[in-house]
């Protein structure tokens, strides 16, 4: 009797568009690399012409497929104007957002507002308009919303951050249940500290950083390249049957 193999479905992303915002360095680098190198065109977006321009060489010149789209992701009429303008993408990596932590005592309504309106009003509506140019075009698709450990548990001197990934967590739930008809799946991607030009002037602090090592059981900080091999089996149809889930990508941190 001849057995029947089942066939590991495949992290190959050829012939599909993907779009990774605040793609100009850190984790929004890596996560347009992955998916490149597994076989997608990437559009990188970010704010700042130079910097993406200087990416997107490099990448071409790798041998990988990209364009580029300068954009102020706050701006939501030119992000709806951009993403309608052009043909679906069938994975979007909603990546674009900041932190400014601080005591809660000692928080401004100038960096809360700024928080908001880049990490929750921008991630947002720009899924929201990722979502409805998918459905216009009948097409299936992936949606990653970069959330953070930061988004299942609290951490002193970061109310501000907690509270637009909390938020983030929330709304991607909602976004998975109406959206799983049109065959759109949406999950977050929750990492630990990643050493990143953004994180490192926070760990100039020896005394902070020693914290956060002993709340990492694997006992050492995230780099980029942890979260690459995740974006890709979230965009492709390795995670077919996944969505409404929080991919945690946190050393063991929120384990206990």
């Amino acid at each position: 009797m001849t057995i029947q193999l089942p066939v590991t479905p495949s992290f190959r992303l050829d012939g599909r568009r993907a779009l990774v915002t605040g793609a100009g360095g850190g984790l929004g680098l890596a996560a347009s690399t992955a998916l490149a190198s597994a076989g997608a065109t990437v559009t990188l977006c970010d704010f700042n012409a130079d910097g993406v321009g200087r990416v997107a060489d490099t990448m071409r010149e790798a041998g990988l497929a990209v364009e580029t789209l300068v954009l102020d992701v706050t701006d939501l009429d030119a992000v709806r104007g951009a993403i309608f303008s052009a043909p679906a993408f069938n994975v979007f990596v909603n990546n674009a957002g900041t932190n400014r932590p601080g005591p809660f005592v000692e928080a401004s309504p100038d960096n809360f507002d700024l928080m908001m309106n880049l990490n929750v009003r921008a991630a947002y509506f720009t899924a929201q308009a990722v979502a409805q140019r998918m459905i216009a075009a009948g097409i299936a698709g992936s949606i990653i919303n970069m959330s953070s450990q930061m988004g299942h548990v609290g951490s002193a001197g970061r109310s501000l951050y907690c509270a637009t990934k909390w938020a983030m967590e929330g709304f991607s739930r909602c976004m998975a249940l109406e959206l799983a008809e049109h065959q759109i799946r949406v999950n977050t991607l929750c990492p630990t500290f990643i050493e990143t030009p953004m994180t490192k002037p926070f760990f100039e602090n020896a005394e902070f950083k020693k914290d956060v090592l002993s709340r990492i059981k694997l006992g050492r900080l995230g780099k980029v390249e942890d979260l690459m091999a995740p974006i890709v089996f979230l965009a492709s149809d390795a995670s077919a049957l996944m969505t409404g889930s929080a991919l945690m990508l946190d050393g063991g941190w929120t384990a206990d």
